[in-house]
């Protein structure tokens, strides 16, 4: 199964679509300041494992995928999906069939992947919603076996939550984990290689959480500025007053940000 044909073009435009649909529908974007930086690729395999609790994931994962512009990134989609729309294949998704039919579609698919160097796979490994509260992170065996195909490269952890603070609309919350190199899984069986990308999911996860807890905006980098105000006639009066006063409106709910 060959990997699709992505259209750069293409990526460029729904890239800007995804950042501007998410500042219509998040107050901030915002990505953790302890987040690890990327490996140096140096042209090897990257694999991103992010949970998977919401459809919001796979916007951002696109959002994400411009920090390696170099890459041709790829995602695994449910090939009934595909089928409905066609034009996701030019933007990298291929398509699986469910059970163990989609397990050997998956490693084919992403042999070939691999076999650019500058090929990257954007993965939900937990394979279905999941809420981010939920322990032990669960994943399928999918992602160890891949990791034990592979002689070199990294597996990056990614946290997402979306929480509400102070806005009528949501926080989308990233964090980047420490990067596994799968040069030191050579050994692991895929039982193995799978533990360790969820103990490196879940203690991501948990990082994030203490710090989507905490409400801090300082313990976070803007990467997109959406809406703030709670709308309707409560905003139009307020916009109304700072009319009056010679002053621009401050929509926030709580202070600015």
């Amino acid at each position: 199964m060959q990997p699709p044909t992505i259209s750069p073009n293409l990526v460029k435009w729904f890239r800007w679509y995804c950042r501007r649909y998410a500042r219509k529908k998040f107050h901030r974007v915002r990505l953790s300041r302890t987040s690890q930086p990327l490996p140096e690729t140096n042209g090897e395999p990257v694999v991103f494992a992010l949970n998977h609790p919401s459809w919001w994931d796979v916007i951002f994962g696109f959002i994400l995928s411009g920090q390696l512009p170099t890459y041709r990134h790829y995602a695994p989609i449910e090939a009934a999906m595909l089928e409905k729309y066609r034009i996701f294949r030019k933007l990298g998704l291929f398509g699986l069939d469910k059970g163990p039919r989609g397990a050997a579609q998956f490693l084919r698919t992403t042999e070939r992947i691999f076999q650019d160097p500058f090929g990257a796979l954007w993965i939900t490994p937990q394979g279905q919603f999941v809420d981010v509260r939920v322990r032990p992170v669960q994943l399928q065996h999918g992602i160890g076996a891949l990791a034990n195909r592979l002689t070199n490269g990294w597996i990056v952890p990614v946290a997402l939550e979306y929480p509400f603070w102070d806005e009528s609309t949501p926080e989308a919350l990233i964090r980047i984990g420490s990067a596994l190199p799968i040069a030191e899984m050579s050994a692991f069986s895929v039982a193995e290689s799978t533990a360790a990308i969820e103990r490196a999911m879940e203690s991501n996860m948990d990082q994030l959480a203490l710090e989507a807890q905490s409400r801090d905006a300082e313990m976070f980098e803007d990467l997109l500025r959406g809406k703030a105000g709670v709308g309707g006639v409560y905003d139009l009066w307020r916009r109304a007053k700072s009319w009056f006063r010679g002053k621009p409106a401050n929509l926030h709910h709580a202070q600015p940000q």
